[in-house]
């Protein structure tokens, strides 16, 4: 068996490209003008997801995703920010999971999702360059061009061709899920990124509605060999809107035998506020099990909640 030692050892060259991977991303940023800041990872309310259990921490949770405060920030007029975090989900174990993971979430006003996804490519390269990797890497024996512009095909288009329905007519949350991950992202080609662009109005989330089709939202998602590596809206900015969002997720919540988190008053209070934006959330761990050709997001952390 492994000894401690040896595996710290053998992992070490990730944790190398590791820290590159963050010095790439913090020099992208700076250069066009975004602000470094760091919001709470211990709060006394969150965003409510159904599909997202938090870590409760003395009464308060752990943050599973910075963006409500971050979000603020835009709010008092803060046009360019950028956060490398550390975030916590409750039971979220296995190859690409572990329940304490980093964040790399990023907004900016005046844009939209595709801009976001724009700047997504585009840092990618700048990681990969930086690592002296050129355009073309290899993963778990898979060659993937990240040369953008990256293939962008919509839910509607991607469920019709490779599962044969059509979730934006027919809103099945469940069966969603099981057909992304069964069926739509292995029927991706592998050789390339793909954006999955505009999922169906019930799954937007915090992200507006297309105004031209309100029945999709506007919210991509980044595939890379396999991996969810980001997802990114055109931020929603009507604060009754979002309320009643939140309200469904907590029945849901609840219907599901869970206590949710208050409802966050201070982040609605705010949204009055808001510019027209985008955001988006990138999973810094995936971004280096793809640049170092890791299997198991065990192979880029030095310490999991198995090895603590």
């Amino acid at each position: 068996m492994e000894s401690e030692r040896e595996r710290l050892a053998r992992i070490k060259p990730h944790l190398e490209r590791r820290a590159l991977v963050y010095e790439a991303t913090r020099h992208f940023f700076r250069e066009r003008g975004f602000l470094e800041i760091e919001t709470p990872i211990r709060m006394p309310t969150l965003a409510p997801e159904a599909q997202i259990t938090p870590i409760e921490s003395d009464g308060w949770f752990l943050s599973t995703s910075p963006e409500l405060h971050m979000k603020r920030l835009l709010a008092a007029g803060y046009d360019r920010l950028f956060q490398i975090g550390r975030c916590f989900r409750k039971g979220e174990r296995g190859r690409w999971h572990n329940p304490e993971f980093t964040l790399l979430e990023w907004y900016r006003t005046g844009a939209d999702y595709l801009q976001m996804i724009g700047d997504t490519e585009d840092l990618v390269c700048a990681a990969t360059t930086r690592l002296g990797l050129g355009s073309t890497i290899r993963y778990q024996g898979e060659r993937i061009d990240l040369s953008p512009p990256w293939s962008r095909v919509t839910v509607r288009q991607a469920f019709l061709g490779i599962a044969g329905w059509d979730p934006v007519r027919e809103p099945d949350p469940v069966r969603f899920d099981t057909d992304l991950v069964t069926k739509v992202i292995p029927g991706f080609a592998p050789d390339h990124p793909v954006v999955l662009l505009d999922y169906p109005a019930p799954m937007a989330s915090l992200a507006r509605l297309n105004p031209n089709d309100p029945a999709v939202a506007e919210r991509a998602e980044v595939f890379i060999g396999g991996l969810e590596l980001a997802n990114a809206f055109s931020e929603l900015t009507d604060a009754r809107t979002q309320k009643e969002r939140f309200a469904e997720e907590m029945e849901a919540i609840k219907k599901g035998g869970r206590q949710h988190a208050p409802m966050p008053e201070r982040f609605l209070g705010a949204m009055g506020h808001f510019p027209e934006c985008g955001g988006i959330a990138l999973g810094m761990d995936r971004l280096v099990m793809l640049l170092c050709d890791a299997r198991s997001i065990d192979e880029v952390m030095p310490f999991t909640v198995d090895t603590i």
